[in-house]
């Protein structure tokens, strides 16, 4: 079960308690499911019970035990655990896989992983300054804002709303006023072609001062854009070598089993390398809607580099290696690098940037 999941389940439980007239509060939206804190215990937590509490007339542990019996009758939960002032902390069912789940749900979504509902309604208005980086930077959370939900306009100082479109038909609108003012770029980023002019302008933090230097452009393992870039193409790459190899990809346990003797020892344990790649790729729903809340693509830009940089050294073990024959791991590892790489050209699209097949 992955955090999203997880707090739809949450979610689900709070309005059966409601529906059975055991809680008397207004559903809320969405839940926050995170790490324990000091006290807690299992994979998860959340302080539901905490928001819910006033409005219930209740004690927060109170609302907690409502709702810990149909959290723990839920499909993926092992035990729901009240601590604390009234935290439901989980444990999830160790029969089941969470990266498992992640990649079903990433494959199902497709690049619509990681959009919500988190500033539904909301309309803003970008104002910004007549300059190149804030002009990206408007663009690039126009974007980022649709996929929660929520609708941008820019508008420049001094001026009218521009145009922005939206499902095809254009909208000038006026909703809550956004100053955008990034620290401007030293010197025009045009030279740099529009991927990497873009990542030199998107990357950095809105405080920090750009660096428009050819470093972007070298193709090597210092240059963050292309890990991202490199890590996309690598996937895609793979798929190709599977087909020819007569298998596609199918989500599944990522080890060997005892029978495949033929697997090479190195890559005989890709499952150790999992808990690296599923955090970043759990996470990015939430970073999406950080980065859409605060109109900051430098977040989005940022875990990019993380999910690449997980994700590149589980590659080698996708395919067949040698002697050995496609098996049902190969299958499940090349979901899991294919789900991946479904992630990273949905960021990269929506910062503008190209995401390659080949590279």
């Amino acid at each position: 079960m992955t955090p999203v999941e997880l707090s739809r389940t949450v979610l689900h439980a709070v309005r059966c308690a409601v529906d059975e007239g055991q809680l008397s509060v207004v559903v809320p939206e969405r839940v926050v499911v995170s790490e324990p804190g000091a006290g807690g215990c299992g994979e998860y937590a959340t302080n539901v019970a905490l928001q819910l509490a006033r409005a219930a007339g209740k004690p927060p542990r109170a609302v907690a035990e409502i709702l810990r019996p149909r959290l723990i009758a839920a499909d993926g939960i092992e035990d729901v655990v009240v601590t604390g002032p009234g935290f439901l902390n989980f444990r999830l069912d160790r029969r089941a896989d969470p990266l498992l789940d992640l990649v079903r749900e990433i494959r199902g979504q497709g690049r619509r992983y990681g959009h919500g509902d988190a500033l539904a309604g909301q309309v803003l208005t970008l104002r910004v300054p007549y300059e190149v980086r804030a002009e990206v930077v408007a663009d690039a959370v126009v974007r980022i804002v649709a996929t929660q939900g929520g609708r941008a306009t820019v508008e420049h100082r001094g001026g009218r709303a521009t145009v922005q479109h939206h499902g095809g038909r254009a909208a000038v609108e006026h909703g809550e006023l956004v100053d955008l003012r990034p620290v401007p770029a030293p010197e025009d980023p045009a030279p740099l072609g529009p991927d990497a002019a873009r990542w030199a302008l998107l990357h950095p933090a809105p405080h920090d001062r750009p660096r428009i230097t050819a470093d972007h452009l070298v193709q090597r393992e210092g240059n963050p854009l292309f890990r991202v870039r490199y890590a996309h193409a690598r996937v895609r790459s793979l798929g190709r070598g599977a087909a020819r190899l007569g298998f596609a990809a199918e989500p599944g346990p990522l080890d060997a089993s005892e029978a495949d003797t033929a697997v090479t020892p190195a890559c005989r344990t890709p499952a150790l390398q999992a808990p690296a790649l599923h955090t970043p790729l759990s996470d990015y729903p939430r970073i999406l809607t950080a980065a859409a809340t605060h109109r900051a693509p430098d977040r989005l830009a940022r875990h990019l580099v993380t999910v690449a940089d997980a994700v590149l050294p589980f590659l080698a073990c996708v395919l067949p290696i040698g002697e050995e024959k496609p098996s049902a791991a190969h299958r499940a590892r090349l979901a899991l690098a294919e789900a991946t790489g479904t992630v990273l050209a949905g960021g990269l699209s929506l910062l503008g940037i190209d995401a390659p097949e080949h590279l």
